[in-house]
């Protein structure tokens, strides 16, 4: 069993090494690749090395940009070790208040990364379970008086032991005084302190519409001590993001095909939300669909066809 691992390891690094010196798969899509292939090896009855902690920092680390993002939060991890260590010691430490505003477009990582804080904080012992509730305004508010503090509390009992992820959070603001939105709102600053030890809220949403919710709510400034900007991809990084996407999934661009996305995504790029890595995923999985049609029609496509991706199944696509 062990010998016939081995052989299969090899033969795929060898394939993967050629693609590397085709220039079909760039060095960070390739340890992608490497990483699936031998976690796929793994008997079922053995254990993957390395705590959860260690592999959610791997995971952080291994995101393509967001230099300071991951920065912040390995900030935020060592915060949290030595204020668990100054108490141990009998010195003053300081609370953790770790409710976080992210800031960014979609398809920027928020709900990735928040997802990888949900395990980070629950390995540190912050939260018992770290699991992660995605909600948005539909969630929250309710449609008559009374409605919108039950739907709220609902959510934030689903959220306990985790994190209550708030996507585009300023809309709960946008009605006024009289909207139902600032009934949920009360409900959560409430939540934060009834379960200040096991509850960490993040409210999200675009860069300009955060900062005027912040703004139209000077007490929830001070409640959220932690905001973290998730910039837009570049260019060459959702090229990078993409190569990544297929080789996790045994695919690889042809030069023709780099070079047409490249096109589609430097058209989004003037646009104010062009979807980032969201777009990338869409994109790829329509000329994945795009390719099976074409081979459908092949009675034996070769192992390298199946695999490739290419400029054919990216023309026509829509890249806005």
């Amino acid at each position: 069993m062990v010998k016939r691992v081995e052989r299969i390891k090899y033969a795929q690094l060898d394939r993967i090494g050629v693609l590397v010196e085709k220039g079909e798969l760039t060095p960070p899509a390739a340890l992608a690749s490497i990483r699936k292939s031998s976690e796929s090896l793994i008997p079922p009855t053995a254990t993957n090395p390395g705590s959860p902690l260690e592999k959610a920092l791997a995971q952080l680390d291994g995101l393509v940009g967001l230099t300071e993002v991951k920065q912040l939060v390995h900030e935020i991890k060592a915060f949290i070790e030595i204020q668990q260590k100054r108490a141990r010691e009998g010195l003053a430490n300081e609370p953790l208040a770790l409710h976080q505003i992210f800031k960014g477009n979609p398809g920027t990582g928020k709900t990735t990364v928040a997802r990888i804080l949900g395990v980070i904080f629950k390995e540190l012992g912050v939260l018992s379970k770290g699991h992660l509730v995605e909600v948005e305004r539909a969630d929250l508010v309710g449609e008559y008086i009374g409605h919108t503090a039950q739907k709220t509390r609902e959510q934030i009992r689903k959220a306990l032991g985790g994190i209550l992820f708030v996507d585009e959070a300023y809309s709960l603001a946008r009605g006024g005084e009289k909207d139902f939105g600032k009934e949920s709102i009360d409900c959560l600053v409430k939540a934060m302190e009834d379960h200040r030890d096991d509850l960490i809220l993040i409210l999200a949403g675009y860069r300009e519409e955060m900062e005027y919710f912040l703004q139209a709510n000077p007490g929830l400034r001070s409640r959220f001590p932690i905001r973290i900007d998730f910039p837009d991809y570049s260019l060459e990084e959702l090229l990078e993001i993409a190569q990544v996407f297929l080789a996790e999934r045994d695919y690889y661009l042809t030069p023709g095909a780099r070079e047409e996305l490249a096109r589609q995504l430097l058209v989004t790029q003037s646009l104010r939300h062009s979807g980032n890595a969201r777009l990338v995923r869409n994109i790829i999985e329509r000329a994945m669909r795009r390719q099976a049609v074409r081979l459908s029609t092949q009675p034996n496509p070769s192992r390298d066809q199946l695999m490739a991706i290419e400029r054919v199944d990216l023309e026509g696509g829509v890249a806005a």
